[in-house]
C-alpha cells in the first residue's frame, strides 16, 4: 500500500545556517532550523507534501487566516540523550489535539502520516540543530492555516499545514510572579479555550503587558463569568500545593488539556502523591496563602516543562510562596526530564525514538 509520504518532494538547503548559530545561547523561538514541511489541502484533497528550505511563504492579502483567524498550532519537543539518540515525547497527544483544535475551527483533519512523518523527516534532516544538555531541545511547531483568497465570513475551503523547528534552551530565566486577572478573560464557556487556536494567545498579550508594568511575569486567568474560578497561568496549565493536595483546575471547554499537565498527574499519582483535578477558587487560594496552607504554585507546559512560581498578586496585595528544601515541583520536573532525556525507564510508552 502506498504511503502518504512516498511522493514527498525534498529540496535541501544549499548551505546550512547552523555554523552561524550559537546553540548554547538562544532566545526562544527566534532561530529556525534549515528546513520546513508544507502540505496544502486544495478542493477537498491533500496535495503532495514538500520539505524545502525554511523561508517566506506567499499568501494573498485576502487569505482567510488574516481576517477570521482560522489558525491552530501545536508545540512539542525532540530530546537528545547522552548517546546522541533522539526522542519525541507523547507525539500522539499533540496529533490528537491539533485535530481536535482543527475540528473546532471547522478545518479538515490533518493526516497522521503528514504530522508524524513530516516531523520525523524534518528531525532526520536537521538533527544537528538539536542542542546537547538538559533543558535543551528542538522545539517543533506544527501550524495549520486557512488560505482561501476570499473575505466572505465563512470557513475556508483550502488550507496549508506547515511544520517548522527551532533549537531551544530554557524558556524562562529569573523569578516568575503572577497576577490573578479580574477583568480580562482568556476564554469563555462554549468558546475555543480547549483548542490551541492562535487567537487565544493574541488576546492574552495586552493584559499580560499591563501586568508586567506592575512587576508580574504572567497572569492567572479566571473564568469569564465570575472571575472566581482559576483556569490557567499565562500559556501554561497551573498546579497548587494546598495542604496535602497537589491540585489543578479540572478541564472544561475553556482550559487547554496540556500534555505536560496530564503527564505530571500520572507521575505524581504513581508516586503516591495526592494529585487532584477540581474547581479551585481565588478565595480559596487567598485563604490558603494567608493561613500558610498554600506551599507551592507551578506552571506546566511544553515550553517551560515545570515552572515554579514565586508568588501571586491579588487586589493590590502580593502573596509570596515559602522557600522549601525539596519542592514537589522540582521532584516532578526531574522525573519528567529523566524520561524525556532517556535517563530513566519509561513504563508509560511516552518516549518515541526518531533517530
Amino acid at each position: 500500500m502506498k504511503d502518504a509520504l512516498d511522493d514527498l518532494k525534498i529540496t535541501l538547503v544549499e548551505e546550512s545556517r547552523l555554523p552561524q548559530v550559537d546553540l548554547l545561547h538562544l532566545t526562544f523561538g527566534t532561530v529556525f532550523s534549515d528546513h520546513m514541511f508544507i502540505a496544502d489541502y486544495i478542493d477537498g484533497r491533500w496535495q503532495t507534501p514538500e520539505i524545502r528550505p525554511y523561508g517566506p511563504i506567499e499568501l494573498y492579502p485576502g487569505a482567510k487566516v488574516f481576517h477570521y483567524g482560522q489558525a491552530v498550532f501545536e508545540g512539542m519537543k525532540a530530546f537528545k540523550d547522552e548517546e546522541g539518540r533522539v526522542f519525541l515525547f507523547r507525539p500522539d497527544k499533540n496529533f490528537e489535539r491539533i485535530n481536535r483544535s482543527a475540528w473546532r475551527l471547522a478545518m479538515p483533519p490533518i493526516p497522521e502520516e503528514f504530522f508524524m512523518g513530516g516531523i520525523k523527516k524534518l528531525i532526520e534532516l536537521d538533527k544537528d540543530w538539536i542542542p546537547d544538555g538538559e533543558g535543551a531541545s528542538l522545539y517543533i511547531r506544527p501550524v495549520y492555516i486557512a488560505i482561501d483568497n476570499q473575505i466572505a465570513a465563512n470557513a475556508s475551503r483550502n488550507y496549508r499545514f506547515m511544520i517548522m523547528t527551532s533549537p531551544a534552551q530554557k524558556y524562562f530565566s529569573g523569578e516568575v510572579k503572577v497576577k490573578i486577572e479580574q477583568h480580562y478573560s482568556r476564554a469563555c464557556a462554549g468558546g475555543v479555550g480547549f483548542a490551541k487556536a492562535a487567537g487565544n494567545y493574541a488576546a492574552q498579550f495586552m493584559p499580560t503587558m499591563e501586568a508586567a508594568k506592575e512587576g508580574y511575569t504572567q497572569l492567572i486567568w479566571t473564568d469569564s463569568k465570575t472571575h472566581q474560578l482559576v483556569e490557567e497561568s499565562g500559556a501554561m496549565n497551573v498546579f497548587f500545593r494546598i495542604g496535602d493536595e497537589i491540585c489543578t483546575p479540572e478541564l472544561t471547554d475553556s482550559i487547554l488539556p496540556g500534555v505536560t499537565r496530564d503527564s505530571l498527574l500520572t507521575l505524581g499519582r504513581d508516586q503516591g502523591l495526592n494529585m487532584v483535578e477540581r474547581k479551585i477558587t481565588v478565595d480559596e487560594l487567598v485563604d490558603a496563602a494567608e493561613s500558610g496552607e498554600l506551599k507551592e504554585i507551578f506552571g506546566a507546559g511544553t515550553a517551560v516543562t515545570v515552572l515554579p512560581i514565586k508568588g501571586f498578586g491579588y487586589k493590590d496585595k502580593y502573596y509570596p510562596m515559602p522557600e522549601l528544601d525539596n519542592p514537589i515541583a522540582g521532584i516532578l520536573k526531574q522525573m519528567l526530564l529523566d524520561i524525556q532525556y532517556n535517563r530513566a525507564p519509561d513504563p508509560y510508552g511516552w518516549r518515541v525514538r526518531v533517530l
